[in-house]
């Protein structure tokens, strides 16, 4: 049965004269479009699929991703292909027998919040292939923003300003496109933003709108641009057609590329929260039915996409204290609990509660919460590794794979989401028994997936316990949703009955009563070849809970060397980070919204940082480095931490063997789970 902490979730409300069968919110996700991403545009089968899947499983008011009216790739205007709102008509009736609502998220764009590759730069700035692909891809129109303004991700690609022109053939768009989204069947439609730093927010921001025409100077000017398309799509569609608006309440902003912490003191460079009071009271006297609200911008990018790092519920407290300012509903958005989500809401706090990304590691999470079966629920870890993975730090704009750009709203830790023409359970034609040497992630995940396709797994753990390297990776305090998901795998062994043998070091595999081997005996630590090495604790040793002095270095910069850093730093611990890059976690894969949160986290505390750093040796109280002026530098140190990478450590075999995991290439979850399913395919 379902905790009556939580009914509260499960009570009807209205935007506008809609009824929404409960508070749950989908909030938009990039990539689970119902008209396509970074594509031309057409009905979204797998979006389509995704946002099926989410209201059969008890979502009140679901929201796909959000849709350019004016389309970044070939330059399609949203309400020019007829076709594709026929397909969405007929596929209406199936989707509201779920007893869900729909509102389509629509946007005018990025402008300078565009995320730049390095393919783009050499595009935007080479004349020739600029010109000709101007038609597939017109960087200076999709970056345009109020007013000239550095591209968020690069230097090379500067946002010139849009012109009055452009603001009503866009302003045209979102009312023709209402209009047909609304003869479709769609229930309502929410206007993408005055919110995260996007094209619309830019023309609200005093750090980016410098205009001087009636779009820019005054707040009522400078929130123009958003008012009216309200008024625009009303006029269109009639005043009962809802209209959301996705909402940052606060910007969170100290400048170009320069956000505030949570606790940080600061000038707020766009929106504080005096100005948020007047411009929420002026937003719903237009026409907006709802505000759907978060925090932050692409400046700030770690309160809208919150990193592990950032607090529950981080912005709950501000979406709150606007609510009093208005009357129409409210929904808080980021980090949210649904424990504290339904006290806020009985509470007449809040109205409704978004969740996004947890719908991606678990489309019926809500189903399993009103079953009672919340430990069944596979967590978000808010890795941010499948989902958006956009990636920078010095010297590169976004370090993304071409097919993580156009395939968003895939999940590390669920490898069939919005791959489910790649990932799936098949039945096995011939059940064998398979040995499986390892028992971390990607061992339970092979081990998961071959006995869901009727396979007889056996995990042979040379250890007492299931998790292997992932449990001292989910060591650190604020790692609590890892934990979870290590238990939530540790519980899918027991309930799917799959054999585990304990303390059984496997060193030879010839003969093991198996049909098939896999192999996932991960990787080990790298170790430098420099005097003193021998001193220094391995990363894993320490988070296993090896003791630590007072002064501690941490020798390599990489993302897990940071995480370790900060867990010393909230413990107060003096501690020094020495990186031979010239930036901290200068590699692929890891979110700009998680790695910006804890570069500036050590800034902000001064953490000092050694980049361009070579250790020379390691001594009894100290690391001698050398900087990146060649001087010798003394770090004081009683203790030090190497975390300088590893290398894969597969058994060898005399059979054929399948690997998986960090013993094939040392990767992050992602690259785990995605590949030990595939192998569980394979078998």
């Amino acid at each position: 049965m379902m905790d009556t902490r939580l009914e509260s979730l499960f009570t009807p409300w209205k935007i506008g004269k809609c009824e929404i069968k409960n508070r749950i919110v989908l909030t938009s996700m990039g990539g689970t479009d119902l008209f396509g991403w970074m594509e031309k545009n057409h009905f979204d089968k797998a979006g389509a699929r995704f946002i099926m899947e989410v209201a059969k499983n008890n979502a009140g008011l679901v929201l796909p991703g959000c849709q350019p009216v004016y389309n970044p790739m070939f330059g399609q205007w949203l309400h020019k292909n007829k076709k594709m709102y026929r397909d969405l008509a007929e596929w209406m009736p199936t989707f509201h027998e779920t007893g869900a609502k729909l509102f389509v998220q629509l946007t005018a764009g990025f402008g300078r919040s565009f995320t730049i590759s390095s393919m783009m730069e050499m595009l935007y700035n080479t004349p020739v292939i600029r010109t000709i692909s101007k038609p597939i891809m017109d960087l200076d129109r999709i970056t345009a923003s109020a007013s000239p303004s550095p591209n968020r991700w690069s230097d090379k690609v500067p946002s010139r300003e849009m012109t009055r022109d452009e603001i009503k053939e866009m302003v045209h768009s979102f009312a023709e496109s209402s209009l047909m989204l609304r003869d479709a069947g769609v229930d309502g439609v929410e206007v993408h933003a005055v919110h995260e730093g996007y094209l619309l927010d830019q023309f609200t921001l005093k750090y980016v709108n410098k205009r001087k025409d009636e779009y820019g100077g005054s707040m009522e000017n400078r929130y123009r641009f958003a008012i009216e398309i309200v008024e625009a799509i009303k006029k269109s569609c009639g005043d009962d057609f809802p209209v959301s608006l996705r909402y940052s309440v606060l910007s969170k902003t100290k400048d170009f590329r320069k956000g505030a912490l949570p606790g940080e003191e600061y000038i707020e460079a766009g929106r504080d929260m005096e100005e948020s009071e007047k411009a929420a009271k002026m937003l719903q006297d237009a026409g907006y039915d709802m505000l759907n609200c978060d925090n932050g911008t692409y400046d700030a990018w770690y309160w809208a996409h919150p990193p592990i790092y950032m607090p529950e519920n981080c912005n709950l407290e501000d979406v709150e204290h606007i609510r009093k300012f208005v009357d129409i509903p409210v929904v808080a958005a980021g980090r949210m609990d649904p424990f504290v989500a339904a006290e806020a809401i009985r509470e007449n706090r809040i109205d409704g509660a978004g969740f996004a990304r947890q719908f991606l590691a678990d489309p019926e999470w809500v189903t399993k919460l009103i079953n009672g079966r919340k430990e069944d629920i596979r967590p978000c870890i808010l890795c941010h590794n499948g989902c958006f993975n956009m990636c920078h730090y010095k010297g590169v704009p976004n370090d993304q794979d071409l097919s993580d750009s156009l395939h968003l709203a895939r999940c590390a830790v669920n490898a069939e989401m919005m791959q489910w023409e790649k990932h799936y359970i098949k039945k096995a034609e011939k059940k064998k028994k398979v040995a499986i040497i390892g028992g971390g992630i990607g061992g339970m995940e092979t081990a998961r997936v071959l006995k869901l396709r009727g396979h007889e797994p056996v995990i042979y753990e040379k250890s007492k316990e299931l998790g292997g390297t992932f449990i001292p990776a989910s060591a650190e305090s604020y790692k609590g949703k890892l934990r979870d998901l290590l238990e939530w795998y540790r519980r899918q062994m027991r309930e799917l009955d799959i054999q585990v043998v304990y303390d059984s070091e496997i060193k030879d595999v010839s003969n093991l009563d198996a049909d098939e081997i896999v192999i996932a005996t991960g990787a080990v630590a790298r170790k430098l070849d420099i005097p003193g090495f021998e001193r220094t604790i391995e990363a894993c040793d320490y988070l296993r809970g090896k003791e630590v002095g007072d002064d501690v270095a941490l020798i390599g910069g990489g993302l897990t060397g940071c995480e370790i850093a900060y867990e010393l730093a909230l413990q107060k611990k003096r501690v020094s980070i020495i990186e031979m890059k010239d930036d901290l976690i200068s590699q692929k894969g890891v979110c700009l919204a998680n790695s910006s949160y804890l570069r500036e986290w050590f800034e902000l505390n001064r953490v000092p940082v050694y980049l361009n750093a070579k250790v020379k040796e390691i001594r009894d109280k100290e690391v001698l480095i050398v900087d990146k002026d060649g001087k010798e530098v003394e770090v004081r140190a009683e203790s030090v931490i190497s975390s300088v990478g590893y290398v894969p450590s597969p058994l060898k075999s005399s059979r054929k063997a399948h690997l998986v995991g960090d013993c094939l290439s040392v990767g992050n979850l992602r690259s785990v789970i995605w590949r030990a399913y595939e192998v569980a395919m394979k078998i």
